[in-house]
C-alpha cells in the first residue's frame, strides 16, 4: 500500500488525500443542542463526520445519533425528485415530476381553495425540525391564513405556557451555580448527552441532586442524592405536598413571597390537601422522602430545576403539574436568583442566547388582520391566547368533521401522522384532504398520503443560521452540494411565496434577505457569519442580571410571580383553575380488565422518536420494537425475556416484545413510541387532551398485557 492510500484509508485531511474538513451542525436532535460536526469530505462526498472541538456547546463531542449522521444522509430512501402520486393515497404510486411542475401545481390548488372556502382553508404545518419555522409561520400569514402549526403542539409549548402565565416568560436553571439541583425526569445519559457532563462536573463540586422520575435511570443510580419515584402525571400532587412541608415549617422566603410573589395564600391553603395522610397514595412516594425532599431544599438552596417538558405536560393534568413544580421556586425565592432559575428571552427559534434578533416583528408584520381564529382556538382557548396558532392536536377532528370552517388542504414540512393521538384518525383526515403537499428528506408513511411530495436537504447540503447559549451566532456553508434534486426547505418556502406571488417582498427575495433583516440588531453581518466557519460570540451580548426581571416588574397583570394566574382568572368562561391544582392523570375505566398503567416517550440513546430507526447502525441498538416490564410482573403474567406480548387499550392493540427491566417500578409498562410496526399512539384516545395547552396523553393511560395468544383464550372462555 502507498503512503498516499494508507493516509485515504486514514481518512487524513490533506493536499495529498483530497480530503477536507468542512464545518456545519447535526440537527437531527433537540434544536437546544445542534452540535457542530467536522465532516470529512472527499470529491464531494462525506467519507466521516467528528464533532467540532472548538465549537463552544458540545465542543468535540456528538452523540450516537451524530455519530451517524453519514448512514443518515446517504439512506437509501432519500427522496430524489419532486413526485406526483398516481395511485390511490396510501398506495405508493408516484411519478418524477419537475420543480417548475410541482410547484405550479401546488400554487394552484392552494390558490383555489383560498378562493372557494378562504385561506383559512389552507394549514401550513411543520414537524420536528424548527430552524425553519419564522419562515414558514411568514408564509403561512403572507398567504392569508391563521393556520401555521407544529409538532410543538404535543411537544415543550405546554412548559412554556405554564411559564408565561406564572412570569409571562420562559426561565432555565442556573445549574452552574447551584448547589441544589432539583431534576424532574432529568436523564442526560439517554436525553440531552450533554448535560451528563455537567451534571458529573457539579457532582464532584459538591451540588446535591434530587432526581424525580417515574423509571430508576441511569442519573438516578449515578448522581441522586435522593430518588424520587412518583407514579406517571402525579408529579403535581409530589409538588404541592414538599410544598406543604415547606410552608408548614417556615422553610420558605416570606420576604421574597409578600415583595415578588401573588396568590400565596390561596396556594398555600390548597397546598395542606397534600399531607401524610394522602401523598402515598396519589402518588407511590412515601412521606419519608417528601420530608427529605423539602429538608434538602430548606438546607441547601436557592434551588434550580430542570423541568422537562414533554414527560411532564403529556398527561390530561400536564400544564398544571408544571406549575406546581414551578412553584417550588417562587416560594423558597429561587426565581430570578443565582443559583435558582433565571429568567431568559427568546433569541431566535426558542434558543435563548443574550441578544435580541427581529424574529417576533419579522413573522408578526405578515399577519394581516383580520383572520379567522385557528384550528383549536375555541377547543383550547388559553393555548390561542397565548401561541397564536394552530394546535395541531385538533386538526384531523376539523378536517373531518369541518367545524367550525372546512380544512381543505395541508403544505407541510416533515409531517408525521404517527405523532398524533388515534394516528389513524389522522390518516383518514389525510385522505379526506382535497390537497395535502408534503417535503421531507425519506419517503416515510406519512409521504404515501400527499398529492405531491418535494425532496429537501439536510443540514450538510443547506446553509443555516443557528444562535447558541452564551451569546454565539453560527452561519453554516453547505458541505456537500444537495443530493439528486433536493432543496432546502427555506427555498421551497420562499419559491412558493414567488409562485403564489404574495405581496412580500422580503419574503420572496428568499432566506438569506430574511436572515439579514432578523439579525439587523446585531453588529455581525450574515457573510460575516458564514465566513467564520464556527459560532462567533455576538457583541450585543448581555447576560441576564440576578434580580433584574423581578426588579423591573414582571410582565404580568400584578408585575409578580404568579402562584394564582390572574390571565386564567380573568376567563372563568374556560373553566381553568388560576392555581396550580391537582387532577387525577388516569381515567375511571375498568382496572380489573386494565390493570397496568402504560407510558411512551422514554428516550433511547440510539433514537429519536422516528427519525433514525431507519439507519442500520442505530437500529441494530435495539433492532426490535419493545416493551419494559419490570420482571416480578412478567413473572406473574408467564413471560420471559424477548416473548411477544400484546398490550391493548380502549383505543386499540399493538405487538412486541418484552424487555424485563428493573429499572421500570411494578405496575408500569413502557412502550417506546414511533416504531412502524408498533405505534404507540394508536393505543392513545386522541379525546385525552390536556384542556389547558391542547396536549396528548401519551404517558399515562391504562392497559392490559399478555403472553401473545394467551388475551383471545381469556376471551373466548368469558372473561
Amino acid at each position: 500500500m502507498t503512503r498516499i492510500e494508507e493516509l485515504i484509508k486514514a481518512k487524513i485531511p490533506c493536499p495529498e488525500t483530497g480530503i477536507e474538513i468542512r464545518h456545519t451542525l447535526c440537527d437531527i436532535c433537540s434544536p437546544s443542542s445542534h452540535c457542530g460536526v467536522d465532516a470529512y469530505v472527499k470529491d464531494g462526498v462525506i467519507i466521516k463526520v467528528e464533532g467540532t472541538k472548538d465549537h463552544p456547546l458540545n465542543k468535540g463531542l456528538l452523540c450516537t445519533k451524530g455519530a451517524a449522521n453519514r448512514q443518515y444522509i446517504y439512506r437509501e430512501d432519500r427522496i430524489k425528485t419532486p413526485l406526483k402520486r398516481t395511485g390511490p393515497k396510501g398506495s405508493g404510486s408516484f411519478e418524477p415530476i419537475t420543480w417548475e411542475e410541482a410547484y405550479q401545481t401546488i400554487a394552484s390548488k392552494l390558490l383555489a381553495a383560498k378562493a372557494e372556502y378562504g385561506a383559512q382553508s389552507v394549514q401550513f404545518f411543520s414537524g420536528y425540525s424548527k430552524w425553519y419555522r419564522p419562515i414558514l409561520q411568514r408564509l403561512a400569514y403572507s398567504f392569508g391564513t391563521p393556520n401555521y402549526g407544529t409538532e410543538s403542539s404535543s411537544c415543550f409549548t405546554s412548559g412554556l405556557m405554564a411559564w408565561q402565565t406564572a412570569t409571562a416568560s420562559p426561565a432555565r436553571p442556573d445549574m452552574k451555580n447551584t448547589k441544589l439541583f432539583l431534576g424532574w425526569a432529568h436523564n442526560p445519559y439517554f436525553s440531552g448527552y450533554l448535560g451528563a457532563k455537567s451534571t458529573e462536573r457539579l457532582k464532584k463540586a459538591g451540588c446535591k441532586f434530587i432526581i424525580v422520575d417515574t423509571m430508576y435511570t441511569q442519573t438516578a443510580e449515578k448522581i441522586a442524592d435522593l430518588f424520587l419515584q412518583p407514579k406517571p402525571g402525579t408529579d403535581g400532587a409530589l409538588a404541592l405536598a414538599i410544598a406543604n412541608v415547606l410552608i408548614q415549617n417556615g422553610w420558605i422566603d416570606k420576604e421574597y413571597i409578600d415583595q415578588y410573589v401573588h396568590g400565596f395564600e390561596e396556594y398555600a391553603q390548597y397546598c395542606r390537601g397534600f399531607n401524610e395522610t394522602n401523598v402515598e397514595e396519589l402518588t407511590g412516594v412515601p412521606y419519608e422522602k417528601v420530608l427529605a425532599a423539602a429538608q434538602m431544599i430548606h438546607e441547601n438552596g436557592p434551588i434550580s430545576v430542570r423541568e422537562s417538558s414533554a414527560p411532564l405536560a403529556h398527561h390530561i393534568n400536564g400544564m398544571q403539574n408544571y406549575r406546581a413544580i414551578m412553584a417550588l421556586t417562587a416560594i423558597t425565592g429561587s426565581y430570578d436568583k443565582k443559583g435558582g432559575q433565571m429568567p431568559v428571552e427568546f433569541t431566535y427559534v426558542h434558543q435563548a442566547s443574550g441578544y435580541h434578533t427581529l424574529e417576533h416583528e419579522f413573522v408578526a408584520e405578515a399577519r394581516k388582520a383580520p383572520m379567522a381564529d385557528p384550528v383549536g382556538a375555541k377547543r383550547f382557548p388559553l393555548w390561542n391566547l397565548l401561541e397564536h396558532e394552530t394546535q395541531s392536536m385538533d386538526i384531523s377532528r376539523q378536517i373531518l368533521e369541518e367545524t367550525p370552517y372546512p380544512l381543505k388542504a395541508i403544505v407541510a414540512f416533515g409531517m408525521n401522522f404517527r405523532m398524533f393521538p388515534d394516528s389513524e384518525k389522522m390518516k383518514r383526515a389525510l385522505e379526506q384532504l382535497d390537497f395535502f403537499v408534503d417535503t421531507d428528506l425519506f419517503m416515510t408513511d406519512t409521504c404515501q398520503y400527499a398529492d405531491i411530495v418535494l425532496p429537501a436537504c439536510s443540514s450538510f447540503e443547506r446553509e443555516e443560521f443557528k444562535s447558541y447559549p452564551g451569546g454565539y451566532a453560527f452561519y453554516t456553508k453547505p458541505v456537500i452540494e444537495p443530493l439528486y434534486e433536493s432543496k432546502p426547505d427555506t427555498t421551497i418556502m420562499c419559491d412558493l411565496a414567488n409562485y403564489l406571488n404574495l405581496d412580500d417582498p422580503l419574503l420572496r427575495k428568499g432566506y438569506r434577505a430574511c436572515l439579514e433583516y432578523i439579525l439587523s440588531p446585531i453588529s455581525y453581518t450574515v457573510d460575516q457569519l458564514q465566513e467564520a466557519n464556527v459560532p462567533l460570540k455576538v457583541p450585543e451580548f448581555k447576560p441576564h442580571q440576578e434580580m433584574a426581571a423581578l426588579k423591573r416588574g414582571l410582565k404580568t397583570p400584578t408585575g409578580k410571580f404568579e402562584l394564582k394566574s390572574e390571565l386564567i382568572a380573568a376567563h372563568p368562561e374556560w373553566g381553568l383553575d388560576p392555581l396550580p391544582t391537582y387532577r387525577e392523570p388516569l381515567d375511571s375505566i375498568d382496572e380489573e380488565m386494565y390493570p397496568f398503567t402504560l407510558t411512551s416517550g422514554g428516550r433511547l440513546p440510539n433514537a429519536l422518536h422516528s427519525r433514525l430507526h431507519d439507519v442500520s447502525w442505530l437500529r441494530s441498538l435495539r433492532p426490535k420494537a419493545m416493551a419494559d416490564l419490570n420482571p416480578d410482573d412478567a413473572k406473574n403474567m408467564g413471560i420471559a425475556q424477548d416473548d411477544v406480548i400484546e398490550i391493548s387499550t380502549p383505543a386499540g392493540s399493538v405487538t412486541v416484545c418484552a424487555n424485563l427491566s428493573y429499572h421500570n417500578p411494578p405496575g408500569l409498562v413502557s412502550l417506546y413510541h414511533d416504531y412502524r410496526e408498533a405505534n404507540f399512539n394508536n393505543l392513545v384516545d386522541c379525546g385525552r387532551l390536556d384542556p389547558y395547552s391542547g396536549f396528548p396523553a401519551v404517558r399515562s393511560n391504562r392497559c392490559r398485557v399478555a403472553k401473545k395468544g394467551d388475551f383471545h383464550e381469556k376471551n373466548d372462555s368469558g372473561l
